[in-house]
């Protein structure tokens, strides 16, 4: 295909979603849960054929040499298959964002001004690996009377048309336009490009990726975009800490999954209990094969550790994302230098402090400049699933329109409405 042609089926594909997109945002709620649950239904039933062809994938990935990590993102499974179609249902239970008014308040003009909530009209998503964003996405777009063009990487292109197929034909099921979702279906990366350059077809653009494809994105893109760059994830393990609850959610927000961008990569301590609770999560990262990069006051302190494979940290390390089995550790004063330090090296995603202090808590969720802060738990959940959203279309660490797991609101926009009865401005 010439680059002419390329960007000719893109541009189509745009036409396509735009007029879809009409439809679908005038489309009563029923027709929307009806795909939405017809789509859960499909997953279920096909999973096999879906198997089959992530296989492919798999396969074709390994042999390329992929990274364990994306490897792992790139896998789907009976129980990952089985959550996305829960998140379905889970999103078609929920209650319709659309055309709901807000603040309506009357005037001394006596006009009555508010807001109503309203499809965003066309978004266009670039992702790598993980397939279940497909499924995420439209669900997602259906709920919230949005079209979508959705473009995975070239490592998961069977596993993305074939759950593509299936929302589409979810969306038929449901005497809805099937275009309303499409899957770009080459690997040329000049699709993007173009893609992410048509204004007239798109409204804004999500990446979900490595940070070398979400800062191409957000260079090259003509339409707004909602990103996040990177996963550095602090826990703080404040001075009042119970040690016992801490040891479980540092292990977890660590361990759990080692991939995703909600995963800790950095261990903050406070001196007055590091020297008690660092080699007891020293023992736990390195019965787990985790590397431990740590300050001086840190590697004293897990130096004793059978087996603990420590490594001493370079200022680099305070602000990577590794998505790999690595935890940069440093030992803090205080509960002042915890918050700045992680609001320096940060990537403004998710932080959490294990305390027992409320003074300490509050502080650390008013202070700490991230789009999710949590008190006594784990990083890992910051996910649209576990925040209740039904499915995430990705995490957002902008300030403006959405921050944190973009749901079903993140999807929508606001314009005032105004009622009157006849009143004329003087």
């Amino acid at each position: 295909m010439t680059s002419a042609d390329l960007q000719a089926s893109v541009a189509h594909m745009g036409t396509l979603a735009r007029v879809a997109s009409r439809t679908l945002a005038v489309a009563p709620v029923a027709s929307r849960n009806a795909a939405l649950r017809a789509l859960a239904l499909r997953l279920r039933r096909g999973c096999a054929a879906l198997l089959q062809a992530n296989r492919g994938d798999l396969d074709a990935a390994h042999g390329a040499g992929l990274e364990a990590p994306l490897l792992d993102r790139l896998r789907l499974s009976e129980a990952i298959v089985e959550t996305l179609a829960e998140g379905c249902e889970q999103i078609a239970a929920m209650p319709d964002p659309i055309g709901e008014i807000t603040g309506l308040a009357e005037q001394p003009s006596g006009i009555r001004v508010g807001r109503m909530r309203v499809p965003i009209g066309v978004f266009a998503m670039i992702y790598e690996s993980r397939p279940n964003v497909t499924i995420e996405a439209a669900a997602l777009a259906i709920k919230s009377g949005n079209a979508c063009i959705l473009r995975g990487g070239s490592e998961a292109l069977a596993s993305n048309i074939a759950l593509c197929r299936l929302v589409q034909e979810a969306l038929a099921d449901a005497a809805l336009p099937p275009d309303a979702v499409q899957i770009v279906q080459t690997t040329d990366r000049s699709a993007v490009g173009h893609l992410i350059a048509a204004p007239e077809a798109i409204d804004v653009v999500i990446p979900r990726g490595g940070k070398g494809l979400i800062e191409r994105i957000s260079r090259e893109a003509k339409v707004a975009v909602i990103k996040h760059l990177d996963g550095n994830c602090h826990v703080y393990v404040d001075a009042t800490a119970d040690l016992a609850m801490a040891l479980a959610i540092v292990d977890n927000a660590k361990t759990q999954k080692l991939s995703p961008c909600n995963a800790a990569e950095s261990l903050l301590v406070h001196a007055a209990v590091a020297a008690e609770f660092l080699p007891r999560i020293g023992a736990v990262f390195a019965a787990k094969g985790i590397e431990m990069r740590g300050d001086a006051a840190a590697l004293e302190m897990l130096g004793p550790v059978a087996g603990a494979r420590l490594v001493a940290a370079s200022e680099a390390d305070w602000s990577e994302e590794y998505l790999a089995a690595i935890i940069s550790v440093k030992v803090v004063a205080s509960i002042d230098e915890a918050i700045a330090h992680i609001n320096r090296y940060g990537s403004h995603h998710t932080d959490a402090i294990v305390t027992d202090s409320h003074v300490n808590a509050m502080r650390f969720l008013r202070e700490v400049d991230s789009a999710s802060v949590m008190v006594n738990a784990s990083t890992r959940f910051a996910d649209g699933f576990e925040y209740g959203l039904g499915a995430e279309i990705g995490i957002s660490t902008d300030k403006l329109h959405a921050r944190g797991p973009v749901g079903l609101e993140g999807l929508t926009s606001q314009k005032w409405i105004v009622l009157g009865q006849g009143e004329v401005r003087a």
